[in-house]
């Protein structure tokens, strides 16, 4: 299956942040080694971003869609540029970064119904439950601000009285650094919004 590409090189990709009644959320260790982040992966042609989120969902952390509820969705894609080491600039077509739909799910079942061992290419190796803001300084540089977007978008839809407040370590240094390296970098083509 192929995953969708749209005409200015962004990936059609879902997110998945899942949260227990505490508030915390969950963060999954890469198997690779190379940090921290939330569940995510391609949409491909044949599906909606609704059926790549369960089918993500069990092929990275094993739950399936009666091990949750879903109960928010970001209204639009947010995009995020790849640093130009990691754009695979022999693929056709090129992607530069991913356009992603978040989506905030309550975990209904306990933590033994988390499994990594379903494909034969684990996405993670390791997992915990953090604080809800955490996760956007933990995760690779480039995909900060993206996060701080989902976040804040989500906790205002999920929790009454809006998120949780942002933590003493917050500050602009945090989401700042990515978007400046996004600005400096010339567009290959503008990014346009991008209707569901």
């Amino acid at each position: 299956m192929t995953d969708l590409i749209d005409a200015q090189g962004f990936r059609a990709n879902v997110g998945i942040v899942l949260i227990r009644d505490s508030g915390d959320v969950f963060l999954g260790g890469r198997r690779d080694g190379r940090g921290w982040q939330f569940p995510q992966g391609g949409v491909r042609q044949d599906e909606s971003a609704e059926q790549a989120l369960f089918r993500e969902l069990r092929e990275e952390i094993g739950l399936e869609s009666d091990d949750v509820e879903v109960l928010a969705a970001t209204r639009n894609w947010l995009r995020y540029r790849l640093p130009r080491r990691y754009v695979r600039r022999r693929s056709k077509p090129l992607c530069i970064g991913q356009k992603q739909r978040w989506f905030l799910l309550r975990m209904l079942g306990g933590e033994e119904r988390l499994r990594f061992d379903l494909t034969t290419q684990p996405e993670f190796d390791s997992w915990r439950w953090v604080d809800y803001w955490s996760p956007v300084r933990e995760v690779i540089y480039f995909k900060r601000d993206v996060y701080a977007r989902a976040l804040e978008e989500l906790g205002r839809l999920a929790f009454p009285d809006g998120p949780p407040p942002r933590p003493d370590w917050w500050s602009e240094t945090i989401v700042q650094p990515a978007r400046r390296a996004a600005q400096r970098r010339p567009a290959v083509r503008p990014a346009v919004p991008v209707a569901d």
